[in-house]
Formats: structure tokens, sequence, C-alpha cells
């Protein structure tokens, strides 16, 4: 229930906007979290944008259909750039180098130092 029996749609929205916060749907067919192990795919969601007092917050409503993470590595930028300081190279030769070995940075310094 409301606080103070509020029912009114507009009042709420009055009372929202006084204490500093805003809402706004977001038109969104699709939403994708993805983590090391898995994926988590939205379809047909309802995304809800709210900003309170300048923090932003995402409200997302859908049943979620998980996806494993098979073969997918994800190389942190600074992981690149230790490998490519270490071994002499690029950035761009280091992040082949850590995809090449699956993330293992001792792995992609040997294989591009020797």
């Amino acid at each position: 229930m409301m606080p103070g029996g509020m029912r009114n749609p507009k009042q709420m929205k009055r009372m929202m906007k006084k204490m500093g916060m805003t809402t706004e749907d977001i038109d969104a067919e699709r939403v994708i979290i993805e983590t090391h192990e898995k994926r988590l795919i939205f379809e047909d969601v309802q995304v809800v944008h709210m900003n309170v007092q300048g923090q932003s917050t995402y409200q997302i409503v859908g049943t979620p259909r998980e996806d494993a993470q098979e073969g997918v590595v994800v190389i942190p930028d600074e992981d690149i750039d230790l490998v490519a300081e270490r071994a002499g190279v690029s950035k761009q030769e280091a992040k082949k180098a850590l995809e090449d070995s699956q993330g293992d940075l001792a792995e992609a310094i040997i294989n591009l130092t020797s």
C-alpha cells in the first residue's frame, strides 16, 4: 500500500519529483548480462531507468534465459598492458597472445618472447 493511501499516479509522480526522483521507461527489446561463467539474456523485457538525487539505477523485469560462456575469455586491459610491457610488444600483439593462451599471463609472455 502506498504511504498515506496515495493511489493517484499523478500525485505519486509529483511526490517523487519533490524527493529528487525521476523514472523513465526504456523501450528495450533485449538485455544481456555477461559474467565470466554465463550470459543472462532477457527477451520481451521491461526496463526502467531511475535517477534518485544523481544516482542512476536500472530495473529489469523479465525472465532470463541462461547461456554458458564456453570458450569466451574476458581479458582485462591491465593484463594486456602487463603482457605488452613485459614482452616488449604492442597491445594488439599482447591481446592476441592472451586470447591464444586463454588468458594465461605467463604463457602469453613466454610465447611472445621465445
